[in-house]
């Protein structure tokens, strides 16, 4: 028997186009929802605009010009070591519209240098469809994914670049995160993942699961288009997963506890086993909701499950039950979310649990029986770049070493079948919850400030060695300490 990763494991590092390309008008590109997306901090959410402004502040219009830098931070990635890159394709860069005719050949032949770019560096892209940077326009238009019509959009889009990237990518991910839309009471939730706009408050939550419905509809139509295409795609789901504790061991906080990840996985238990949870379709028959959900829907939910579950995991939640007697057990993330006592906080609030990613693991493979792929994982932290350009940030290290520790626990002891772990943000990135740069996850510091200000050089900070390292021993590094 074989300890450890499993020989081909694929270490990597993520982002998104939105977030790193800048050059958010150039070639044909047309306007994004992250476009529209002004700049934020830890206390003041990011506000949306109809449309882009005059002097707005957005940070995502420069990211970190990745679309001009690609080929030196390309090197770096080599150096570093990593066998994928994980990113999205910008949709926007291929349909600019989303409902266009034909696609930007503009926008193809820059994933087509990126993609060579990284293979000449033996390094394997991992791509998301859709990663919160949909066609504005097809909010405006459509009012989003609560029309029908954009699955065909989506379809149509996917089989470009399936037909396209042919031989250059082999993992995709349909949705990024789309549960995160559990927090329908949240505007820019419901218009990062499924660009609806201006939503009475009464019918935000219908509205949100209809939407869900379409998209679990293409994204299972797009699983079947890929194997069609090429055999060898794999194709996965991508949830973010953050698991809920109950406050006590009252049997209220309990059970509710359970609802809550219910509410949280129920697109997984779709994608992955073809099905509806009956707690959900008993919740639409109970609010007399008449949901668009057609036989032959169902039918493709069964047929176009998943080849693997990708996830992020940052932080886990606790909860308590809202009252002693418990009906419908209706869970709300922004009103029945609480702090654990037992866990610290990063800079910007959220609980950090190592432990919780073994759990989450467990509880995936449990449930799902697909294997896993950890394609977000990270922490966020203020950097101080030296006089002689050097980050020390043994706090990033500790972070990873934690978490990792607990990964390699869940394959050896539990038999987690896990394909990969592509850490967050592995260089410094606009941030998508608040829209900056000063919250920095990257293990190479990007010399820009909030306001797009700096050099924009790239230094490598203390973690790129610690992570090269384990890179190069397939993780038996992260042994040497671990209690």
């Amino acid at each position: 028997m074989t300890l450890g990763f499993k020989e081909g494991f694929l270490w990597g590092g993520a982002v998104a186009a939105h977030q790193i390309e800048g050059a958010w008008d150039v070639d044909g590109k047309g306007i994004s929802i992250a476009d529209v997306s002004l700049a934020g901090d830890v206390k003041n959410p990011r506000q949306l605009t109809d449309g882009v402004i005059e002097g707005g502040n957005y940070p995502n219009h420069r990211g970190i010009d990745f679309f001009h830098t690609y080929k030196n931070d390309v090197a770096l990635m080599g150096e570093l070591g990593i066998k994928v890159f994980r990113t999205s394709i910008a949709w926007t860069r291929i349909f600019p519209n989303g409902d266009d005719d034909q696609p930007n050949e503009a926008g193809l032949q820059f994933y087509d240098d990126l993609f060579d770019e990284l293979l000449a560096h033996g390094i394997e892209p991992v791509i998301t469809l859709s990663h919160f940077e949909m066609p504005y326009a097809l909010s405006t238009k459509y009012g989003g994914w609560a029309d029908r019509r954009l699955i065909d959009f989506f379809v149509k889009f996917a089989e470009v670049v399936f037909k396209r990237y042919q031989g250059k990518v082999r993992y995709w991910m349909t949705f990024n995160e789309i549960n995160n839309q559990t927090n329908y009471t949240s505007d820019r939730h419901l218009m990062q993942n499924s660009g609806l706009l201006h939503v009475p408050e009464a019918d935000k939550e219908r509205t949100m699961y209809q939407a869900s419905h379409y998209e679990l509809v293409a994204s299972a139509k797009v699983v079947q288009l890929a194997h069609e295409i090429d055999p060898n795609y794999q194709v996965g789901s991508m949830i973010a997963f953050e698991p809920y504790y109950p406050k006590t061991s009252k049997p209220q906080d309990i059970l509710f506890a359970q609802r809550a990840m219910q509410a949280r996985s129920w697109w997984g238990d779709v994608q992955a086993l073809g099905d509806y949870p009956q707690w959900l379709t008993r919740h639409f028959e109970l609010n007399d909701w008449q949901m668009d959900i057609t036989t032959e829907d169902l039918a493709t939910l069964q047929a176009g499950t998943v080849d693997y579950v990708g996830f992020s995991y940052y932080m886990s939640h606790a909860t308590q039950a809202p009252s002693e007697t418990l009906g419908d057990m209706h869970f709300e993330q922004g009103r029945d979310n609480i702090d654990n006592d037992y866990l610290t906080k990063s800079d910007w609030g959220w609980q950090i649990d190592p432990v919780g990613l073994r759990y989450s693991m467990n509880w995936m493979t449990d449930r799902w029986h697909k294997p896993l792929f950890i394609v977000e994982n990270g922490f966020g932290a203020y950097d101080e770049l030296t006089a002689e350009h050097e980050i020390h940030d043994q706090y990033r290290i500790d972070y990873y070493q934690s978490h990792l520790s607990e990964v390699l626990k869940a394959v050896e002891f539990d038999g987690v079948d896990l394909i990969g772990y592509t850490p967050w943000g592995f260089i410094d990135l606009v941030s998508a919850s608040t829209g900056e740069m000063k919250k920095r996850y990257g293990f190479i510091y990007v010399d820009l400030d909030d306001m797009g200000q700096g050099s924009g050089a790239r230094y490598k900070k203390d973690s790129f060695a610690w992570y090269q390292n384990v890179i190069a021993t397939n993780g038996q590094s992260l042994r040497t300490t671990e209690e």
